[in-house]
């Protein structure tokens, strides 16, 4: 084996491989994105550019990821491997941005740092507060770049790093970008992409470095009580299509009830919404119905008893909720539902077949080979758990691998735990793994020699990224469990034929790029945007709060390059902070009628109103009254409500950038007419001190900070409004102007 040889690799670290070596000098040249099936070492390719770019170039490394396991993973590999030039120890060199780690913190990394790893909603929620800027990155690594789509993080940093790195260069990297040519053509278009590397286990110089991996489909069929139950499903299916055909909708028959389908119907439901027909309205529901029931049918298909009879407690449970939905109520309310329940109530153990071959093809891999690694993938949560189960219940040491978020009773893996995991995997403490799909994107396992997929996927990413897990190292092995006669079998071959769309598709958008520019054709070619649209320096507008998770919206963004001095944490109430008046909530028209029809929209709002003197709604969309199924004089009666009795002033915007601007125009105007003022977030509960500092600041003119220095000066209230004026006013920053009106409005009489 030969290794790379570079003054800033570690020698004899990195094995040579001639077509990493061919995509990252391409890589050096210009922004690129690298599309290599997962165990080719994409990570190996962005190490090579890294380094030839710091010693070439100096700057900083920015290396993105979407979660935070594969960012530890990343700067692991990196501090193993990269020798940083100059660096005596006085500054770390290499650094990870979380969350967890307070803003002050990472400005003071950031400016001490050579190589970040981060995930980019970290380094938006900076950049959007000021703190640092990117113009002195030379290179930004874009890991699972197939994510730059819509509002994610990635499109608004490539858009800045393009706009402020003085020699910057971009790596976007990916296993499969997907198989529509538009998506991956907006990806390119989103980050800045001038070419495109791309390679597969098929091309001359790959084939030297690939194992042997074998796939096997094993079929399994449909057992009689499931039979049964789908069934049962089944006629609720053609019951509620044939309602949405009584109504004048276009409906396929059941058998052809893709999500296309799906879809299409969906469209036509929407389109009666809008012309106020209330057809629309009454479809909408028994369409929620068709979704519930078609989520079941593939339950049942594919996942097992035990998943579907979770999933139809779940919706009888909801049916008798006080917020449950109409469509849950429905369908708890019909015959055929009731009589599925009966049958499924008496299931006190799995029956579709899939769970016992799991269970036979671990027991049969941990036996022949005493160091393997599997991991299982599952789509579902509940199945993921009734594998851990199982195995654990047959002395199988394994472990779930599931997402953050905590559904129902069921909890979350925090990121923290998820590394803890993957590092326990890896080290041999256990060696069955049973992943969600938060598991196919960039697990450092080399040595997994198996992958059971528990249902074949329709997405041609999801299927390359789970097949990826294994082969990388050795000789590896993927089985596939396929159901007969059901969605698994179209599911297969529609990744199949995405997975071939896919790699044409990328091939023909790398040839049909122009040949990059030059360095100094890209510095001297404007583009008659730069003409026309005027610079506003950043961070040097009005102040506003923002709540951190409003950062992913749009709106921020707009504030962002509208000049706006943005601060980011998180707020008790509300979505904005202007001032110490002003507390603003936003919810879009959807938002605004889900909370009025399912949560208590006025309590929420009553809290807002007694939080703060200036209590602010925007509500933005077009057309309010559209929204659900909704009477328009209770959405009047609602407005009226909350403007009248509530005193929230309400404001109406088109879209997230006409919300940004009535944002502005708030705080401008409260910049001008108060002066500058310090934001301060306030809550429902006050302490003693806050309600003192209220009451004093109510006065004309005094606001937060006086009221804190007239308190500071006499003591209490009570020796505030009993001294005269010139007592008043010899205090700093209050006036005989403001020292006139205390004195005059503690005395006068109420009439």
């Amino acid at each position: 084996m030969t290794f790379i040889r570079h003054p800033l690799i570690r020698p004899d670290s990195l094995e040579s491989r001639e077509y990493q070596l061919t995509v990252a000098m391409r890589a050096l040249d210009a922004n690129t994105l690298v599309v290599l099936p997962t165990g080719l070492g994409k990570t190996a390719v962005a190490l090579i550019v890294a380094a030839s770019r710091l010693y070439n170039e100096g700057g900083k490394i920015l290396m993105l990821a979407p979660t935070k396991p594969l960012v530890e993973q990343h700067l692991r590999f990196f501090e193993n491997l990269l020798l940083l030039p100059g660096n005596t120890g006085e500054k770390p060199g290499f650094t990870m941005f979380t969350g967890e780690t307070p803003g002050e913190q990472r400005t003071t990394e950031w400016e001490r740092s050579t190589v970040i790893f981060a995930t980019p909603q970290v380094i938006k929620n900076d950049i959007l507060a000021g703190r640092y800027s990117l113009k002195d990155v030379t290179l930004m690594i874009i890991d699972e770049c197939h994510r730059a789509v819509g509002n994610y993080a990635y499109v608004f940093l490539a858009e800045q790093y393009r706009n402020q790195a003085k020699n910057g260069r971009i790596l976007a990297m990916t296993a499969s970008p997907g198989g529509q040519q538009e998506k991956v053509r907006e990806v390119c278009a989103n980050i800045g992409i001038d070419q495109v590397e791309i390679r597969n286990e098929n091309d001359p110089d790959v084939r030297p470095y690939i194992h042997e991996r074998d796939i096997e489909i094993i079929s399994v069929s449909l057992p009689p009580e499931l039979e049964k139950a789908l069934d049962h499903l089944n006629r609720l299916l053609d019951d509620r299509l044939k309602i949405l055909a009584g109504s004048g909708f276009v409906v396929p028959k059941r058998q052809q009830l893709s999500m296309k389908a799906l879809n299409a119907i969906n469209a036509q439901v929407q389109e009666k919404i809008q012309a106020r027909e209330a057809a629309g309205f009454g479809a909408a529901s028994v369409y929620a119905e068709i979704m519930k029931l078609k989520h079941a049918v593939g339950l049942a298909e594919s996942q097992g008893s035990q998943v579907l009879k979770t999933y139809l407690s779940r919706l009888a449970a909801e049916a008798l909720s006080p917020t449950g939905s109409r469509a849950s109520r429905r369908l708890a309310q019909d015959p055929v539902f009731t009589g599925l329940m009966d049958r499924v109530a008496g299931w006190d153990h799995e029956l579709h077949p899939k769970l016992g071959i799991v269970e036979a093809i671990v027991k049969s891999e941990l036996k022949n080979s005493t160091d393997s690694r599997i991991i299982v993938f599952a789509t579902y949560r509940d199945a993921v758990q009734l594998i851990v189960d199982q195995l654990t219940s047959q002395g199988i040491l394994c472990e779930r691998f599931v997402g953050q978020a905590t559904k129902d009773a069921e909890k979350g893996l925090s990121q923290k735990k998820q590394i803890d995991a993957l590092r326990r995997f890896r080290s041999g403490e256990y060696r069955v793994l049973v992943a969600t799909s938060v598991g196919e994107e960039g697990l450092d396992v080399p040595s997994t020699d198996l992958v059971v997929f528990y249902e074949a996927v329709p997405s041609e990413i999801r299927s390359i990224q789970r097949k990826g897990r294994t082969g990388r190292s050795g000789h590896g092995k993927v089985i596939v469990l396929v159901t007969q006669g059901t969605q698994d079998e179209t599911f297969r071959y529609v990744s199949q034929s995405r997975e071939r769309a896919m790699a044409k598709g990328i091939r023909q958008i790398r040839d049909d790029l122009p040949e990059p520019f030059s360095g100094e054709n890209k510095a001297t070619q404007m583009s008659i945007n730069e003409f026309s649209v005027p610079v506003v320096p950043i961070g040097t507008g009005p102040s506003i709060v923002v709540d951190d998770r409003e950062t992913s919206s749009k709106v921020v963004e707009s504030l962002h390059a509208s000049g706006a001095s943005i601060s980011i944490q998180r707020l008790d109430i509300g979505d904005y902070a202007i001032g110490d008046r002003i507390i603003v909530e936003r919810k879009t028209v959807k938002d605004f009628a889900d909370t009025l029809v399912n949560r208590d929209l006025l309590g929420q709002l009553r809290l807002l109103a007694t939080s703060c003197m200036r209590p602010v709604l925007i509500i933005e969309g077009v057309d309010l009254y559209q929204e659900r199924n909704i009477h328009p004089n209770a959405i009047r009666g609602t407005l009226s409500a909350i403007s009248i009795d509530l005193g929230v002033i309400v404001f109406t915007t088109k879209d997230e950038a006409d919300t940004a601007a009535i944002l502005l125009v708030i705080a401008r105007r409260e910049l001008e007419e108060r002066g500058e003022r310090a934001p301060s977030i306030r809550k429902p509960y006050h302490s003693f001190v806050e309600q003192l500092e209220n009451i004093i600041g109510a006065f004309p003119e005094i606001g937060l900070k006086n009221a804190r220095l007239l308190l500071d000066h006499f003591g209490s209230v009570q020796g505030i409004v009993n001294a005269d004026e010139k007592a008043l006013s010899g205090v700093p920053g209050v006036g005989e102007k403001r020292a006139k009106k205390i004195y005059e409005l503690s005395r006068h009489p109420y009439r």
